[in-house]
C-alpha cells in the first residue's frame, strides 16, 4: 500500500466508529436545498475524515459532500462522501457506504468503499488491482449480454427520456435484471458476481472511488456517454469487459 491508501483506509475505519454510533440511533434529520436529507452523522463523519487526510497531507485538496471544497487547484484532490446512501442510513437499512477517492491532476488513482453493515472494504489503487476484505477481486469473463446480470440505480431521470425504451430492450435482452443500487452492485461487479451497471442521477463524490475498484478488477466504467468521468458527471455505465460496454453504450447512450 502507498501512503495514500494506508491513510483512506485508516479514515474509512475511522469513519465507521462514528456510523455505528448513529446507526439505528436517534438523531435529527435536515432536508438540503437539492431535497436529499442529511444528518448529524454524515457531517461528524465527514469532519472526522477529513482530519485524518489533511493531517497526513496538509497540501492536498479536500472535496467533501457536506463541509465542500479546500484548496482544490492543488494537484491531489480527494473526494469524499461520508455516507453514501443517507436515504437508507435513515431508515434503518444497511445500503450505505463511506466513499473516499484521490484524483492527481485529473485522474482518479485511488479509491476506497467501506460499508460497515456489510462488513465489506474494498479498495484498489491504479496499477496495483482490486482488493475486498483483504482478498485480490476481478470481474467475470462471461463475454456475451444475453448472459450477463444487469443492475439498475438512481433510474428516475432516464424514465423521462427517449432511451428508456431502449433500457427496457436491454432488460429483455440479459440473462438477469436487479436493482441493487448504491455501493454494492459495484461491489458485486467488481467480485465478477455481475456484469452490468447502468445508473443515473449520481454526483462524482457517489461513484469516483468505485471506479478505481471496478477498473483495477478488470472493468469498465464510464458515463451514459461514454465518457470518462469528471467533477460533473451525472451517470454510468460499468461493466466487466470493453465488448459488452461498447454494445450498450450504442443502443443507449445520450
Amino acid at each position: 500500500m502507498t501512503p495514500f491508501l494506508k491513510i483512506a483506509i485508516e479514515a474509512a475505519e475511522a469513519a465507521q466508529v462514528v456510523i455505528k454510533k448513529y446507526y439505528a440511533g436517534d438523531f435529527e434529520i435536515e432536508i438540503k436545498p437539492d431535497e436529499t436529507p442529511v444528518t448529524v452523522a454524515d457531517v461528524e463523519t465527514e469532519k472526522t475524515i477529513k482530519k485524518i487526510i489533511l493531517d497526513a497531507f496538509p497540501d492536498h485538496g479536500f472535496f467533501g459532500e457536506e463541509t465542500g471544497k479546500v484548496n482544490e487547484n492543488a494537484d491531489y484532490n480527494w473526494l469524499i462522501d461520508p455516507i453514501d446512501g443517507t436515504k437508507s442510513f435513515v431508515r434503518g437499512y444497511p445500503f450505505f457506504s463511506t466513499q473516499i477517492a484521490l484524483m492527481h491532476k485529473g485522474e482518479l488513482i485511488m479509491g476506497v468503499s467501506n460499508s460497515p453493515e456489510f462488513n465489506e472494504l474494498a479498495y484498489a489503487e491504479k496499477g496495483f488491482g482490486a482488493w475486498l476484505n483483504g482478498q485480490q477481486i476481478n470481474v467475470s469473463d462471461i463475454d456475451s449480454i444475453k448472459k450477463s446480470t444487469l443492475s439498475l440505480g438512481n433510474i428516475a431521470s432516464i424514465a423521462s427520456k427517449p432511451q428508456w425504451q431502449r433500457v427496457g430492450d436491454l432488460v429483455s435482452s440479459v440473462n438477469r435484471i436487479r436493482g441493487y443500487g448504491d455501493f454494492y452492485h459495484y461491489h458485486l461487479l467488481a467480485s465478477g458476481k455481475i456484469e452490468l451497471i447502468l445508473e443515473s442521477d449520481v454526483n462524482i463524490l457517489d461513484i469516483a472511488a468505485l471506479a478505481v475498484i471496478v477498473r483495477e478488477a478488470g472493468g469498465v466504467f464510464t458515463d451514459l456517454k461514454g465518457d470518462e468521468l469528471s467533477l460533473d458527471s451525472t451517470s454510468v455505465l460499468a461493466s466487466n469487459n470493453r465488448d459488452i460496454h461498447s454494445k450498450v453504450l450504442k443502443d443507449i447512450s445520450y
